[in-house]
């Protein structure tokens, strides 16, 4: 099996079915008793079986499959491909990581009739890769995809807030890595994030509409639709907020958004950062977790007289960066030390380091957010990092330059 064949027969048959026969050539090249492929869902907690195209069922829940303690949290977690040998004569486990740029997508499990060689291995290895590839071609095209990721049907507002995060919620370049996690509160707030990599810079917001439900969700879709806009046409910082906060006033009435835009520059290590009154981030930088301070500015929107400050911030090789939202910080997550927690997981990768902290924080609230809880976490590795190993996602680095924990650094 050959990277172009696999992308070519997946390419030949339809969005739906692209998956599927990938995993009959596999399982038809390895003699493979069965072979599926599992997705992730919308939390990172749990995964969903995608069985034949005919054979899903998309009028029901999907299945939902808790990643707690399983294989499969082993090999999301770690990013190396798991065996799990049963008694004699039994079938091999097989599950290997779907993960694109850090982004873990999904899982590709397979049952084999003996212990695979070095050689099986890194065909699975190689084609779950493509896997990840095949799943970012065709989710545009179909809904099946989508509803993988849902174990819990979705409010209008929680619809709508889902479509304005980035497509991948995680992304690993050379000189950083970057993940964001949102969990939506019961009565859904306005939360969102987002991050784009340009030729010559990283570019993040979090964003925080004011109220709940399908008010706070449309606020958000304005505002994130305005700093898009501004970005995508060459704007500054300055530029991206001034129109956010113009359009805010013109389109939300007495609406308004706490938010934070972070510019990275990925020719000189410069940071530039505007506080649209917003909670401030936390810095870990040698072991020690410290809030970072820049002077805060009016949300957008707000209505007063107000200007935004384009401030810099002390970013440093090593460093970790935590953006979050408020929901991280009110009722029942007040009690939990968050600087403490962010020490104890960051050895993880940001993607699921990000998923540990909320993931505490819904259970501060025994399951029951008040509202969004929304972070952010930057890995900033330097400029000293100009390639990247995309097999195992390991950052070619000089010597120079602080190196990360294998775990820290795993993750296609």
């Amino acid at each position: 099996m050959t990277l172009a064949g696999t992308l070519q027969a997946a390419e030949a048959a339809a969005p739906v079915e692209s998956l599927d026969v990938v995993a009959r050539m596999l399982k038809d090249h390895l003699g493979a008793a069965s072979v599926s492929f599992l997705i992730t869902d919308f939390t990172g907690s749990s995964v969903v079986r995608l069985g034949a195209a005919g054979s899903v069922e998309t009028d029901e829940p999907a299945q939902r499959i808790a990643l707690q303690g399983t294989l499969y949290e082993d090999v999301i977690r770690t990013q190396r491909p798991g065996v799990k040998q049963g008694a004699e004569g039994s079938l091999v486990r097989v599950v290997a990581p779907v993960t694109n740029r850090g982004d873990a997508i999904g899982l590709l499990e397979l049952f084999l009739p003996a212990a695979p060689s070095p050689q099986v291995m890194r065909e699975i290895g190689e084609t779950a890769h493509a896997l990840a590839y095949i799943v970012i071609a065709n989710r545009s095209y179909t809904d099946v995809y989508q509803w993988g990721r849902r174990t819990t049907p979705l409010s209008l507002a929680a619809e709508i807030q889902h479509r304005l995060l980035p497509a991948s919620l995680a992304c690993e370049a050379a000189q950083f890595a970057v993940a964001g996690a949102l969990e939506p509160a019961d009565l859904v707030g306005g939360d969102t994030f987002d991050y784009v990599i340009d030729r010559d810079t990283v570019q993040l917001s979090v964003t925080d509409a004011v109220g709940h439900d399908v008010q706070a969700a449309l606020m958000a879709t304005l505002l994130v639709g305005a700093l898009r806009r501004s970005r995508r046409a060459g704007g500054d910082l300055a530029d991206q907020a001034r129109q956010a906060d113009e359009a805010m006033r013109e389109h939300a009435g007495q609406g308004y958004v706490t938010g934070q835009l972070l510019r990275i520059s990925l020719i000189d290590g410069t940071t530039e950062f505007v506080n649209a009154g917003h909670p401030w981030p936390l810095r870990l930088r040698d072991g020690r977790v410290q809030e970072i301070t820049p002077k805060v500015d009016m949300p957008f929107g707000f209505p007063v007289a107000h200007t935004y400050r384009v401030q810099s911030l002390d970013l440093r090789p090593g460093d970790r960066l935590v953006m979050l939202t408020d929901g991280m910080l009110e009722r029942n997550a007040a009690s939990l030390d968050l600087p403490d927690l962010i020490v104890r997981t960051r050895e993880l990768h940001p993607r699921e380091a990000a998923r540990a902290l909320i993931a505490a924080i819904v259970s501060a609230n025994d399951g029951h957010l008040q509202d969004d809880a929304t972070v952010m976490c930057l890995d900033w590795h330097g400029l000293g990092h100009s390639e990247r190993d995309a097999a195992t996602g390991a950052d070619l680095a000089d010597a120079s330059q602080p190196s990360r924990t294998p775990q820290s650094a795993s993750g296609r």
